[in-house]
């Protein structure tokens, strides 16, 4: 495979071409600070100040005590200051009006990958948790036979309408090759369905 090959399976290479058939979505470039907010695993991963001030996590449990007694530091000592969580509020508006205009529930992929595999909302709360989304941003191009980029310039977020409708098994990846569909596989390969 070579870099060429691997860049026009990015979704923001193909959707505008296939639109029409494909679930509707939105496509936003990431900026450079947010993408280094993510690969960033010096310290704990925080999530961003938003701008509304609305909670990021509005059904969970709130326990005072506990809050009271986490506090993110970096350094050691007594010259410790707290870690200020970043903000990216003209990512956030574009966002939040994205998925307000799809219906208020999407799914989020990046160039090429969704981070389904993500494990941020458990106890060691981190994004790095994802190998998709960690291989999007990291390794892309390693099993390229012509490599000379090590990541991608720019990264982008699909915002994708969500169906309640959506069945694994009934999703499947369609192959064309010279304006042909030459190909149709099962989407996810991990699982047996028997209905297929």
């Amino acid at each position: 495979m070579k870099e060429e090959d691997v860049n026009r399976c990015q979704i923001q290479e193909w959707y505008p071409r296939f639109k029409l058939v494909s679930t509707r979505t939105f496509i936003h470039e990431l900026p450079e600070s947010f993408v280094q907010y993510l690969l960033d695993d010096s310290g704990p991963f925080l999530l961003p100040v938003s701008i509304s001030n609305e909670d990021a996590f509005p059904n969970r449990i709130h326990n005072p005590e506990e809050e009271e007694d986490y506090q993110v530091s970096e350094g050691s000592g007594d010259e410790a200051e707290p870690l200020s969580p970043p903000s990216f509020p003209e990512l956030e508006l574009k966002i939040k009006e994205s998925i307000e205009t799809l219906g208020g529930a999407i799914f989020p992929k990046l160039n090429w990958s969704a981070p389904k595999d993500s494990a941020w909302i458990s106890t060691s709360g981190t994004l790095r948790s994802s190998d998709s989304l960690i291989h999007d941003l990291c390794h892309a191009y390693d099993s390229c036979s012509d490599k000379t980029l090590s990541r991608p310039p720019n990264f982008f977020l699909a915002l994708r309408k969500w169906y309640p409708s959506f069945q694994p098994e009934m999703q499947f990846r369609c192959f064309v090759r010279g304006q042909k569909l030459v190909g149709i596989s099962q989407r996810e390969v991990t699982t047996f369905y028997p209905v297929l």
